[in-house]
């Protein structure tokens, strides 16, 4: 399998949710994702050039979180890495919406290598989802 940069591929997410229209106007209208193919058991959509599949269902998976930095991450969860000012656009943007964020956009690690900005919410089916962004996307597997 490749590791370079340059032959990144769109990833493929199904995701379980409880109301399609509800997940349509949150993906669709309140993040702006394309609608593409759907049915009465699901819906796609261009997640910022991913393929995301919510599927209606009945079940919904457990809660769990981890404790970062004083947060309850909550996992699992799904999410973007974005630019440093794609970040602040739409959390900016998500603001004005008043969409409410289980963590607020913050920074991590400041003036550290890996110093990053995250955001998390959750769609209306209770699917966690992370936004970051690096400081310096070089960084972004950087182990030290």
């Amino acid at each position: 399998m490749s590791n370079s940069k340059d032959s990144l591929q769109p990833f493929h997410l199904a995701i379980p949710v409880n109301d399609l229209d509800s997940s349509k106007n949150f993906y669709h209208h309140l993040l702006g994702c394309k609608v593409g193919r759907s049915s009465d058991e699901w819906i796609d959509f261009n997640f910022f050039g991913h393929q995301l599949v919510c599927h209606l269902s009945e079940k919904s998976s457990n809660e769990i979180s981890n404790s970062v930095d004083f947060h309850e991450i909550p996992v699992p969860h799904f999410g973007l890495v974005l630019s440093w000012s794609d970040f602040k656009s739409i959390t900016s943007d998500l603001s004005e919406k008043k969409i409410e964020f289980l963590i607020e956009p913050t920074i991590r690690f400041k003036d550290q290598v890996g110093e990053q900005a995250i955001a998390f919410l959750k769609d209306p089916s209770g699917n966690a989802i992370e936004l970051k962004a690096f400081k310096n996307m070089d960084n972004l597997f950087r182990s030290e």
